[in-house]
This record gives C-alpha cells, structure tokens and sequence, in this order.
C-alpha cells in the first residue's frame, strides 16, 4: 500500500531514518535503502514509494538534505483502551492553528504542525502576487562526486564508468565506511583550485610575455624606422642646400653668359648671311666651269680630227701641238719638228687646256670621298612604278629565321635575296621566296637592331646594342670595318645613294656620317634631346633624316651637319620614319601609333592616322609612293591607303601571334614580309 508523501520531520522524532545516504552536490541522484529492505530508490526531490513507506525529505540543522521513510505497521487491534495511555492534548495548543476560507489538505495541515513545532511559529505562506526568485546553493562536494568530476574533466570516460559501476557496487554491499563518503576537504578543493588558477595564470603570463616581446620588436623596427628617416631627412636636407647654392652659382654663370650668347647669335646670324651669299657664288662658279667643261669637251672632239701622218705610212698618232710627251720639253724632243717635212700632211692643231698644277696635286693626294654635287634628279620621280593591291595579299611562306625576334628586314637592290638580322647577334640572307638559307655572320656582342645593303650589293652594313657599325664584305666573308664612335647602342645605319657614306643613329642623342674608304666619321649630327631611334636619306639627295625619342623630326645636310627643318606634333617617342621612292611623301610613326603625313616644302603635317593604343614600330612605302605598310604591335600589319587610288583605304593582316617588329615591300610590291619577336619572318603575295 503507498502513503501520501509527508514534510519532513526531526530527526529526533523520526524512528524510521535511513542508514546510508548517498548525496551528489546537493541536487544528484540520492540512493536510499530502507531497514525493512525496500531495495533503492532514484530521486531528486520526490522519491517513489513501494509497499513499506513513503520517502519523507527535510533538512536537518546542518542544512543536509536527508530522505525519511513512514514505515507501514500492522493495524492495532480495536481494545477496550484498557492498556492504552493516551496523552491530553491541551487545545490551547491549536489556537494559534487560525482558520481559513479555503480548504485545507491534509499535506498542508501537517506541514504547519511540523513547521510550529520546529520553529516555535508558523510560517506564514507567501502571497500568491509575490513572484519568488530562484537562488542557487552550492554544497561541498563529497568524494565520489569529486573523482567523477575529475575523470569527466580529464576525458577518462572509460575510467569513469569502471569506477561507478565498483563505487554502486560497494555501496549495495555497504562496504563503504562513514569517512568514504565524507565531503572532499577544504583544502584538497583549495589546492585543485588554486592549481586551476595557477595554470591559467601561467597561460595568461605567457601570452603577456609573447606581446611584451611582439611589443619590443614593433618598437626596435619603429625605432629604427623613426632613425632612417631622420637621416634621410637630414641628408635631403643637406641635398636641397646644395642644390639651392648650385642653382644661386648656375644664375651667376648664366649672367655672365648671357652677352656672350647675344654676340653668338648675331655672329650666327652674319654666318648664314655669309653663308647664303657663299652659295650664291658657289652656283654661279659651277655654272661656269660646266660651261668650260662643255667647251673642253667641245675642243677635245674636234682634237680627235687632228693627225700628223708620218712618210712611211706608219699608223695615225694622236698629238697636241706645241706638247711633248709628259716630263721632255718641246724644244728637246728629237721627234719634234717645228716645221712640218716634206712629206707630212699639215693639220690643225689644237691645243689641250692643262690643270692647275696645285689642283692635280691635291686631287692625287686626296682619299676622302665627297657627296655629289645637289643639282642631282631622281631618276624615279617621274616614273611609272608598281602599286601594291592591298586587298589581295595572302601568306604564302613562313621562315623561322632566328632565335629571337628578328628587328629588321631589308632586300638585296639587285637579287631576289633578303637580309635578317635579330637579338641573337647574326645576320642572315635568304633566298626569296624559297626562303634557303645563303649566308650568315656573327661578330657582335650585342643584339643587332637593324641593317643595310651597299648600292651595288657586294657588302652588308649592322648597326648593333655594343656601340659598333660593322660592314661585312660577302667576297671576303669577314667584317672588313667597325665603327664604333658611338657611346651608346646604335639603333639604325641607312647608305647613300652614291655606297661612299654610311649614316648611323644611337642611343648617345647623336647621328654619324661615316667614310666607308676609311673610316672615319666626317660629320656628328647634334641637335636631339633624346635617343635618335632612326636615321635614313631622302632619295637621291645629301639630305637625312633623324626620328627621336624627343618627339621631333629632323631634316639634316649632309655637306654641312646643319638642322635644316625640324617637324613637331607627335606627342609620344617616333619610332621610324620612311621616304617614298619618288621622294615625294614623307611619313613617320610614334609609340603611341599615331601614323603623320609631313610636308617637307611648307614644313608642316598633312593628315594623321592613329592605330593606337598600341605602338607602331616601323613604316614601309612600297614602290609608287601610295601604299604605306605600318609594323604594329598586336602582331598586324596595317595597310594604309597614302595616294592614287589607294588613298584613303585601310586593311588589316594579322601577321605573328607576337609584336610585329619590321615590314618591307619587293621592288615589284607583289611581295610584303614581315618579321615578328617571335623569331620568324613571313611572305604574303598580292593574289591576282
């Protein structure tokens, strides 16, 4: 039979209090075993009961939770109450018992016995309003509440399950004595506490001191920082005093030089007066001695109808009257007669003029050569030459010529024969179309930029990175001349017309006239701001040219190293500039691919053309003047329409998968080859 579950009552009153108590911190599962061997109970707060009692939890005065049981008892019998002893109860001793309008159960009636008679008074119950706040009590742990907390925090959890099932085992048996079941010690908790503490203590110095020691490097490195730029401070300093003090000096000397410069400029200008009217009696004199040569040529004609006949009918002999043979005087020479016999035939005589004996001597004695004289005509400009057909070029050949790329092409000026040269340090020359390898040279130390064939063909001139111009005989098959003048690298070299003066551009701001009979530099072209990226003649003349990473265009004489024009209006380095054959147009070409036409008479700028944004890296007219080849660097070749026909047109060929570094027509612009940084050169064909 189960009872109703009591309040908790004295300890001294109970009879039924239990002989092993097992607690977990004050709110574990507490194992309660009867006198009257009722097995265990597994509770909270509320305990279910079996057939011999109802669990009964109170607090004693150690505020330790303990579990009574009502033991069930077998029923007195009904007597007459002749051997019972009842006690009185005085009923002063419910007075204070005060009534209520609600019903009271019977749990609640007993609690108020109980709670009046442990505490001397009754409790009043709180208001059902007042909203109780839940607090929470920590008790000591007892030792098996400590060992399983330990071994849970440690994750020994097969320790811990063998170490419950043994301390469960004992306690059914009761084999644990009171002391094992005591609670832990102050002291042990103490000690595990502070342990605790310590250790984590001991982590929190060693992150303090790992920042402390970040801390003192970022201070050293900030230290050192903050020393640095001190002294750089201190040194620009210093800097900027010198440079104030050399600007100061540099105004003083330019004060100085500033009459020197007016007196410069107008002996200039009394120069080029000088100059103009040196000229001026130059062509008057030239004019002359065609007309005296004329006259020679003249007298010699009519000389040649002049012959002395000797009596023996000996062969004709060509003389000059009142002249012996050179170095026996007239009167000496005993084949002299200064009458004619008996026999002769007399014949006019006519006297041949000689030259002066100082001129004679000084042509003898002379081997520079000298540019011919400028009244020279282009024997093209008047000429029907061959247009290329823009839209009918197709590739028809692929070469893989060099190693790197390859920085210029130029062809043979009387066989079907092309020249290469590359970053590789070598030239080459193909047979073309076949594209058969003929010849080849290495010498330089540097990549070679570009190349020119002599006039007649027979030598080869390489302009290189090392500073030097070589020219390579093909008889010889050696380098017979290096010219190396030139500071810096040399990025262009161009022959005249006549094959006796080679022109070279470099890096140094500066272009070269060179005799190639020996050697020698004859003229240096001053005048640019920065490198001279090329250098070429116009077509049948003693004027060159020079493009320059200044942004300008200058036109050069030859005779006189004088800047004669100068062309303004590209806004980015010029890469090349080109003449028509005809010498009538005149293009040029900037890093920013922006293509000018330029107006040599008025010096000015006829159209523009960009192909940007990438650069353009070389030009190419082809025969007739109205087809332009400009080399970009995408890897095409844009076609451009410049005159005739053509004017106005454009076409693109994509050419290399790389830049596109030259491009060249053939003298009967069917043919147009290009070659590309990626070492190969390749032929397109005008389809017809």
């Amino acid at each position: 039979m189960n009872t109703a579950a009591l309040p908790s009552l004295p300890s001294k009153a109970n009879t039924g209090k239990m002989l092993d108590t097992s607690l977990t911190g004050g709110f574990g599962p507490t194992s309660v075993t009867s006198r009257a061997g009722a097995g265990s109970i597994n509770g909270g707060g509320n305990a279910n009961a079996n057939a011999n009692g109802v669990p009964l939890p109170i607090l004693e005065e150690d505020n330790e939770p303990r579990t009574y049981y009502l033991e069930a008892s077998d029923p007195v019998e009904d007597s007459d109450g002749e051997d019972l002893e009842f006690d009185e109860i005085p009923v002063e001793q419910f007075d204070d018992v005060s009534d209520s309008d609600v019903d009271e159960s019977l749990e609640q009636a007993i609690r108020n016995i109980n709670e009046k008679n442990f505490f001397g008074t009754t409790i009043e119950p709180v208001a059902k309003t007042e909203e109780v706040t839940a607090t929470l009590t920590k008790h000591p742990e007892v030792i098996d509440d400590f060992i399983r907390n330990y071994l849970s925090s440690k994750g020994l959890l097969k320790s811990l399950e063998a170490f419950q099932n043994e301390w469960y085992e004992y306690q059914q048996k009761e084999k644990l004595a009171p002391e094992d079941v005591t609670i832990v010690p102050d002291v042990y908790q103490q000690n595990q506490e502070l342990a605790d503490a310590l250790q984590k203590l001991r982590v929190d110095v060693d992150n303090y001191k790992e920042i402390a020691s970040n801390a003192r490097a970022t201070y050293d490195k900030l230290r050192k920082e903050r020393d640095f730029h001190r002294m750089h401070h201190k040194r620009v300093v210093q800097e900027k005093n010198k440079l104030i003090a050399d600007i100061k000096r540099l105004k003083k000397h330019y004060e100085n030089y500033e009459p020197t410069l007016k007196q410069l400029q107008h002996k200039y200008e009394i120069a080029m007066k000088e100059k103009m009217l040196t000229k001026l009696e130059r062509d008057r004199l030239a004019t002359k001695v065609s007309a005296l040569e004329a006259s020679i040529k003249g007298m010699e004609k009519l000389g040649k109808s002049t012959y002395k006949l000797s009596k023996g009918g000996s062969a004709p002999v060509l003389a000059t009257a009142g002249a012996a043979p050179t170095g026996i005087p007239a009167e000496n020479d005993p084949h002299h007669r200064s009458t004619p016999g008996p026999g002769d035939l007399a014949l006019p005589v006519v006297q041949q003029p000689s030259l002066p004996a100082a001129t004679k001597k000084s042509h003898a004695a002379s081997k520079d050569a000298t540019l011919p004289s400028e009244d020279r005509v282009n024997p093209f400009a008047n000429a029907d030459l061959p247009t290329a057909k823009m839209d009918r070029f197709k590739q028809m050949n692929q070469v893989k010529g060099h190693s790197l790329a390859i920085s210029s092409l130029k062809f043979h000026p009387k066989k079907l024969i092309l020249a290469t040269v590359s970053d590789d340090r070598s030239w080459k020359m193909w047979a073309f179309p076949s594209g058969e390898l003929i010849m080849s040279g290495e010498g330089h130390k540097d990549w070679i930029a570009d190349c020119d064939f002599h006039p007649r063909g027979t030598q080869l001139a390489t302009a290189s990175g090392d500073g030097t111009v070589k020219l390579w005989d093909f008889s010889k098959g050696i380098a017979t001349l290096t010219m190396s003048d030139h500071t810096q690298a040399v990025w262009s070299c161009a022959f005249h017309d006549q094959g006796d003066f080679l022109a070279s551009s470099s890096m140094d701001h500066t272009a070269k006239l060179w005799d190639i009979h020996t050697g020698r530099c004859r003229q240096t072209f001053r005048g640019h701001a920065d490198s001279v990226n090329q250098v070429g003649w116009q077509p049948y003349s003693n004027m060159l040219y020079t493009c320059s990473g200044d942004k300008t265009v200058s036109i050069w004489d030859a005779r006189t190293g004088l800047c004669v024009q100068t062309f303004f209006g590209h806004m980015n380095a010029i890469n090349n500039a080109a003449f028509s054959l005809k010498g009538n147009s005149f293009a040029s070409c900037d890093a920013d691919g922006v293509v000018k036409f330029w107006d040599l008479r008025q010096v000015s700028e006829l159209s523009s053309v960009s192909f940007g944004p990438h650069p353009a890296n070389k030009l190419a007219f082809d025969p007739s003047g109205n087809v332009l080849a400009v080399a970009s660097n995408d890897g095409s070749v844009k076609l451009l329409g410049a005159g005739g026909h053509e004017r106005g047109k454009t076409r693109e060929i994509r050419a290399h998968e790389d830049s596109v570094q030259a491009v060249v027509f053939d003298r009967t612009a069917e043919f147009l080859v290009t070659s590309g940084s990626d070492g190969t050169f390749k032929m397109f064909q005008g389809v017809p």
